[in-house]
């Protein structure tokens, strides 16, 4: 019998993946439809100035449908589609080589890089488990109460340090709580809920204040040119505070709903935990080194913002510090160094190529105009929701400071005719541009938490409709009851 099984045929293995074949056939398909279409028509702004999509700028677009639809349906792993947006721009010369690769080493992704180190020497040192322990040991033991204890506490972090490095520290300490519920390395709804909601409650957190993210100081430095008027990072927390908080709580239910863990207790959690917590011992020389140093290189990133003389410190060169500095430390080595999903980073290389790509030649301006202008005519508060949901889109495929950038200009040339203020504009972008929830390439904690291998990208995309959804209903509130509550001045009388 023995013999016989040997000698079968491996049905699976060359079995053909007619669902994987199509989809890639697909992506390829749209790439070809627009490449090869037609001229389009030029976007004409409301000063009468032109946007052409030229060849270069409907390669990008062609890209940009093949990307999402291979990161979407994962006909390739996710890595290897970055890899196609740089090749094919230099094959079809969208953009030189040298500027489609270059991007594969922006200082954006080189960021995401050292907080996934950061994330790998907590796990290494074990301050991991004694985070977990800590937490597991305060909240108790129904999984309800765990879900909101990782999401405050991952709250609570964005405040302070960018929720990139924010999601790679929760990371490790998510998977130890994983291993504690359940034994299995299959996918379980609680596991799903808690890197997904993780991911949703880092954007969240991070839009209020200017230390949770790049986007908001970027912002507020644009509208500042624009508009000249400063907005004060105070006055950002002032209005961020509530949304963001009330966004962190939505998601918890919306947590609760849509990922209802399979127990509703982990019997007898909350004193393992408290002795494991004792097993831990003494904190080790590297647990105290890693401590230092990650402290230090929060708080030179965070005092970059308040002191002037620390403001030419680039970030990414302080988070690389920390990275140089574990290896000095022999805190890890070059097998660690061979342990760093790569995928993770490769996903956000080629996102940063694709995003830049449609800024250089133009795509994504003359998407922003023509979206803009249907909603020339229409009331403030529609008008405010169009562009708030164009920014949302965009950030899930671009810069969420390229998509804010390449869209403010043009509403607020519309904005006064609508008799809406250029600050609720401006505020209710940044709003949706920190939660992007479709797709992995739209913030580095959807990314870090695909790691998890606890979801799919396509379950990814599923459950971002409905929290999209949530949010877009959550900034019209903001929109239309909370801020102009809180003093904010959202619409003027026009003339």
């Amino acid at each position: 019998m023995s013999e016989l099984t040997v000698q079968q045929p491996d049905v699976e293995k060359h079995s053909l993946d007619l669902k994987r074949i199509f989809f890639m056939c697909m992506g390829l398909g749209l790439f070809a439809l627009i490449y090869w279409c037609p001229p389009l028509p030029d976007a004409v702004d409301p000063l009468g100035k032109h946007f052409e999509l030229t060849r270069e700028a409907k390669g990008a677009l062609a890209i940009f449908a093949l990307a999402a639809t291979w990161w979407v349906f994962e006909v390739v792993p996710i890595g290897v589609t970055s890899l196609a947006i740089g090749t094919m721009q230099a094959l079809f010369l969208i953009r030189t080589p040298s500027a489609a690769f270059k991007d594969f080493m922006d200082p954006s992704v080189l960021f995401i890089f050292g907080s996934i180190v950061i994330g790998m020497v907590f796990t290494k040192t074990g301050l991991t488990k004694r985070l977990a322990y800590k937490m597991l040991a305060i909240v108790g033991e129904k999984t309800s109460m765990i879900y909101l204890g990782c999401f405050v506490m991952t709250a609570l972090l964005t405040h302070l340090m960018a929720h990139t490095a924010v999601a790679a520290t929760m990371f490790p300490l998510l998977m130890t709580i994983h291993a504690l519920y359940s034994d299995s390395e299959n996918p379980t709804r609680f596991g799903k809920g808690l890197f997904i909601g993780m991911a949703y409650v880092a954007g969240a957190g991070s839009i209020i204040t200017l230390l949770g993210a790049a986007r908001g100081a970027v912002a507020l430095g644009f509208y500042k040119d624009i508009m000249d008027v400063d907005i004060s990072f105070f006055e950002l927390t002032w209005y961020m505070f509530p949304i963001g908080w009330l966004m962190v709580f939505l998601l918890w239910g919306f947590t609760m709903l849509f990922f209802r863990p399979e127990k509703s207790s982990i019997e007898g959690l909350q004193e393992r935990s408290k002795r494991m917590y004792k097993e831990l011992g003494r904190w080790s020389r590297n647990e105290i080194a890693t401590v230092v140093l990650v402290l230090a290189t929060i708080l030179l990133i965070a005092l970059k913002n308040f002191i002037p003389a620390l403001g030419a410190l680039d970030k990414t060169g302080i988070m690389l510090c920390s990275t140089i500095g574990f290896f000095m430390l022999n805190i890890l080595d070059l097998n660690d160094l061979e342990e760093i999903p790569w995928n993770i980073i490769l996903l956000f290389a080629g996102a940063m190529s694709i995003g830049f790509c449609l800024w250089e030649t133009g795509a994504a301006k003359w998407l922003a105009v023509n979206w803009l202008l249907l909603f020339q005519d229409a009331p403030g508060i529609v008008f405010i929701l169009g562009m708030a949901f164009f920014v949302m889109m965009m950030t899930n495929f671009i810069m969420n400071v390229a998509a804010i950038a390449i869209s403010l200009p043009v509403a607020l040339v519309i904005a006064p005719y609508l008799g809406v203020t250029g600050e609720v504009i401006l505020f209710s972008s940044l709003v949706v541009a920190g939660m992007p929830f479709l797709l992995l390439v739209g913030a580095a904690p959807n990314a870090i938490a695909y790691n998890s291998k606890q979801f799919t990208t396509g379950e990814f995309v599923k459950y971002g409709i409905p929290a999209s959804v949530l949010l877009m209903l959550v900034t019209w509130l903001a929109v239309a009851v909370i801020w102009p509550m809180m003093g904010m001045t959202t619409m003027i009388p026009v003339t």
